[in-house]
């Protein structure tokens, strides 16, 4: 298995791209940490791993909030001794809307979501992969943030671009110490809030505009996230791989 006995945090996992991510972590052998703001659904998701055979733990924190993330990096290696993955997942919108409907506190609270907490996640867990001179990081993108072909909301598509050049500065900044940094970016895939967003009509028009004729699957991510998480991916760094059916070709 490919992550036997390695640990591995995944924020927003509670549900979607997230809770499918640390289910393959598990499956593969990983001892894994599921963050979410969500703290009933990150313990639900986490006894469910440990019915399944797998170490697994739940914690509620936001993952923007520095003070939180230090507390459950502290709670994590004080179980496991070490982290070997972070798999910064945390993010999403819930509304469509035009850039003059946005408040400015709904900006600050998306970009917070899917930028700043990258940011957090990863300046929590830098100093111990440095000790171990090794580690993993891998970011959820967008296909957004490739390309202007698919219309989400302005706030979401900064955010996920500011993820694209995040993932790039660290990558540089941090590969001498052993570290990894990239990216993955998702296609429209048929999670819970993409489901919620548009009508199956509205669906199956989307569905139209990508060369595969249909959207992603939750595991189609989680495998791209594993693979860049793994030893076969141990001389890709600062990549942004796009899982996406050919929905926007960078």
């Amino acid at each position: 298995m490919r992550f036997q006995g390695r640990v591995v945090i995944v924020t927003g996992a509670a549900r979607g791209i997230g809770a499918v991510t640390a289910e393959a972590f598990a499956r593969e052998g990983g001892r894994v940490a599921v963050l979410d703001l969500d703290g009933p659904g990150a313990d639900a998701a986490a006894k469910r791993l440990r019915e399944s055979g797998a170490e697994a733990v739940g914690f509620r924190a936001d993952a923007a909030a520095s003070a939180e993330v230090r507390a459950v990096v502290e709670a994590v290696v004080g179980q496991w001794g070490r982290i070997d993955v972070l798999v910064n997942n945390a993010g999403g919108f819930a509304t469509m809307r035009a850039t003059e409907d946005i408040t400015d506190e709904e900006w600050d609270s998306i970009l917070r979501s899917n930028l700043t907490s990258a940011f957090v996640c990863s300046r929590a867990v830098l100093p111990l992969m440095k000790r171990q001179r090794s580690g993993r990081i891998v970011n959820l993108a967008s296909v957004v943030a490739r390309g202007g072909a698919v219309r989400v909301t302005s706030h979401y598509a900064a955010a996920k671009a500011g993820v694209v050049g995040f993932t790039r500065h660290l990558a540089l900044e941090v590969g001498p110490d052993g570290i990894t940094v990239n990216a993955v970016a998702p296609g429209t895939t048929m999670t819970e809030r993409v489901k919620a967003l548009r009508t199956p009509e509205q669906t199956r028009e989307v569905a139209q505009t990508i060369p595969a004729r249909r959207l992603g699957e939750p595991i189609e991510i989680a495998e791209a996230i594993l693979f860049l998480a793994s030893d076969a991916a141990s001389f890709v760094n600062g990549a942004t791989l796009d899982v996406n059916g050919g929905q926007v070709m960078a």
